[in-house]
């Protein structure tokens, strides 16, 4: 490895590096203590309980040190004292470890020791089990480490461990160049069974496109060939196959949620208690603008806890920092262009063939230059690594799948309020949030961190109904059924959007040869049902909430302004597809109290003859039947609403067909010519409107006699509610009623048939 590689460019590694040789320093200078002089200087300072917190320190690093050294040495007591003294070090050793980690110096010297085979497999696994650093790994101990699996002295369980801790402390490495030299060595070790999933983690973490070589293809092929479709084996022919295409023929599945059991990661808790130990309270989180990156950073204590890592460089070494070496010098011998440097839009397009991506890919989300990188490149590589770096993070953070750790439930709305504003900003969910939301919907209460959780599932991918349902849909409704109504309007008003951001990728990618394998292998009629489906269900959601909130208004207006989506969607879309609302939602709507409800109701039916309109002249135009045909059960069913509302609204000759009212109902609401009395005069939502009408074009009457509003008067009326804001209504009206000039009655015919 050349000098500059060798050189950290953090402040965390600095501190890494000064603490590393203070520790050297006094490992080599160590000295038996007297325990005499030990126990007197604990009695000296019983009294102050500062200075027996510092000697607690001190006595629990002295006891670290001469574990160390133990173990370094190795055993050389007779078996029973061995025994005693070997059980009292690795208790000091695994004690440190877990409450505070430990030092680079300490892990290197652990590892040799765990690998050599001095001690037996048990204290072997409980050495490696305690490998938990305080910030970063050396990169040599990592390579040393390896070095020892060719010397076949530690047992296979050992080598799986190993491996296990490798790919859970990847992100703290502090280079991976050298690791990345021995990827022949690690490849090679996919023979053995026993180690071939955590052998194919690692893999797809350091592969690279200079990685990928036929006679690798031809083995994973092999591999495959014999073990069957491993989620790990196709993870690595995925990531081989984006790299090089043209070497992997063969079909694999286009869409793999899962490819990895996080769940194994031994040391997750260990390593999230470290890092919010040393960190401290988390920040703000950062708001991502269009404009140039990190020119403006907010100032924060170094102490600051965030889950996104800082941005760094996986390579950029202090030397670009360097006085008297300037940026061209060090981009001339490394070839990369430095994140840190990176401040602009410019800057990004000059430079955007060589970037070097942070090795913690979660720095991207808080960096709206990143973002725009990713989403201009297109390599399937990035976001696979990001998708890694979210499954394990969500899974890390997520406070329902720890009972005890609600503490830390802002740093957790943090992380997902960081993740909601990447995928606006992308306008793309990602896929590894999506399998997030599977694995703990059925643990979430419906409270903790609602809005993020709401927002995550509005950008779920767009995927075949009849696998998200039983994971999301069903699990969300028995949530939805039992909350209260702000709960039921704020899950419709997630759903609206859902449907929203799957419109979009519809309506611009599914006609569009894509570039890379589909995440749906569907036609344009699949698609087409799928969001049918999704309608359909939401629809049976919104009738049924209806029901357990008693019509409530406030609940009918979210329900329409999801319906206002669907309504247009053949003519915003250019989608094929027109779904109407179920009768459970249209009556309560005709009906409604509410004029801005009616109005909304005119609005939506407006819309939809619009569409269907278009959708008929289309096929006239094309005589040719489509992939997906619309359903003349669709004309019929928008003809019946169409009639039901002229009546109630024009002729006053309502519910002729379809719908019928008891006699006794009708009796008790004291109405006893109800076919001849609903009209716009004495609508339920209108009867304030005609009213005021009334007294203020003939202030003089002292009656106000709603049946005189006829002929003109009722013109007058028509333009009078029309300057009262109800444009659906004028829309609804001036579509589908026929009116002369001057009519004298109220016998208008509406022209409605499709």
């Amino acid at each position: 490895m050349s000098p500059q590689k060798r050189v950290k460019d953090s402040k965390a590694q600095k501190r890494t590096s000064q603490d590393s040789d203070s520790y050297k320093t006094n490992l080599l200078a160590l000295k038996e203590e007297d325990l005499n002089d030990s126990k007197c200087s604990l009695k000296h300072g019983q009294n102050d309980p500062v200075k027996d917190y510092g000697h607690a320190d001190d006595e629990a690093e002295d006891a670290l040190k001469r574990a160390v050294r133990y173990f370094e040495k190795g055993p050389v007591e007779t078996s029973r004292s061995r025994d005693k003294t070997l059980e009292k070090h690795l208790k000091t050793v695994e004690n440190v470890a877990w409450k505070s980690g430990l030092a680079p110096e300490g892990i290197d010297i652990l590892l040799n020791v765990a690998l050599s085979g001095k001690f037996g497999n048990v204290v072997n696994t409980r050495i490696l089990k305690c490998m938990i650093p305080t910030t970063l790994i050396s990169e040599d101990s990592v390579v040393k480490a390896v070095s020892w699996l060719c010397v076949g002295k530690c047992s296979g369980s050992t080598k799986v461990l190993f491996y296990r801790w490798l790919v859970a402390m990847f992100d703290f490495i502090d280079h991976k160049e050298q690791i990345n030299l021995l990827y022949g060595f690690f490849f090679a070790s996919l023979e053995d069974d026993a180690l071939c999933p955590y052998v194919c983690h690692l893999l797809y973490l350091l592969t690279r496109k200079e990685n990928v070589k036929p006679f690798r293809v031809r083995k994973l092929l092999g591999l495959q060939a014999k073990m069957g479709m491993q989620p790990h084996l196709q993870a690595l022919l995925s990531l081989y196959k984006f790299f090089a295409p043209t070497l992997i023929s063969v079909s694999l599945p286009a869409r793999k949620k899962i490819y990895f059991r996080n769940s194994e990661n031994l040391w997750e808790t260990a390593l999230l208690a470290v890092r919010q130990r040393i960190q401290g309270p988390p920040p703000e989180p950062v708001k991502l603008m269009l404009g140039p990156a990190n020119v403006h950073p907010v100032k924060r204590k170094w102490n600051s806890y965030s889950v996104i890592p800082m941005l760094n460089s996986s390579s950029c070494s202090k030397e670009c920092g360097k006085k008297g070496m300037a940026l061209s010098d060090y981009l001339r011998s490394n070839g990369s262009f430095p994140l840190e440097q990176l401040k602009s839009f410019p800057q990004l397009l000059k430079n955007i063939h060589s970037l070097e991506l942070p090795s913690q890919m979660g720095a991207v989300l808080n960096n709206s230059l990143l973002l725009h990188y990713i989403n201009i490149v297109k390599d399937e590589s990035i976001l696979l690594r990001l998708y890694h770096w979210l499954s394990q993070t969500l899974q890390e953070e997520c406070i329902w799948y720890k009972v005890n750790n609600y503490e830390h439930g802002k740093e957790f709305a943090n992380l997902l309020d960081t993740i909601i504003r990447a995928e606006y900003f992308l306008q793309e969910g990602f896929y590894s949030c999506e399998t997030f939301l599977y694995k703990s919907l059925p643990l979430w209460d419906g409270l903790c961190c609602r809005s993020q959780f709401l927002q995550l599932v509005s950008w779920i991918p767009f995927s075949s109904f009849s696998e998200v349902k039983p994971l999301l849909f069903d699990h969300l409704a028995q949530l939805f059924f039992i909350s209260t109504i702000y709960f039921k309007c704020s899950v419709l008003q997630s759903l609206k959007e859902l449907l929203q951001n799957w419109l979009l990728w519809l309506s611009t990618d599914i006609h569009m040869k894509p570039v890379m394998d589909s995440p749906l292998d569907t036609t344009l009629g699949g698609s087409m049902n799928t969001v049918s489906e999704l309608i359909d269900y939401i629809g049976w959601l919104s009738t049924t909430a209806m029901r357990l909130e008693s019509n409530n208004t406030f609940l009918l207006h979210f329900i329409l302004d999801f319906y206002e989506k669907v309504c247009d969607i053949y003519v915003n879309y250019n989608l094929p597809l027109v779904v109407l609302f179920p009768p459970g939602i249209f009556y309560p709507a005709l009906l409604s109290l509410d004029s801005s409800i009616l109005n909304q109701l005119c609005y939506i039916m407006d819309r939809y003859r619009k569409n269907l309109t278009a959708a008929k002249k289309n096929e006239l135009v094309q005589k040719t039947k489509s992939e997906f045909n619309f359903s003349t059960k669709t004309y019929k069913e928008f003809n019946h609403y169409l009639t039901v509302m002229v009546g109630c609204l024009w002729t006053s000759k309502p519910f002729q067909k379809g719908l019928y009212i008891d006699h006794e109902v009708i009796e008790k609401a004291g109405v006893a010519e109800y076919k001849s009395s609903l009209n716009l005069v004495h609508h339920p939502a209108l009867l304030s409107y005609t009213v005021s009408f009334l007294l203020q074009e003939w202030p003089e009457e002292r009656r106000v006699n709603m049946s005189s509003v006829r002929g003109k008067k009722w013109n007058w009326y028509l333009d009078y509610l029309f300057s009262e804001g109800l444009q659906g209504l004028k829309l609804f009206i001036r579509s589908s009623i026929h009116r002369s000039s001057t009519p004298l009655t109220r016998e208008h015919k509406p022209h409605h048939q499709h």
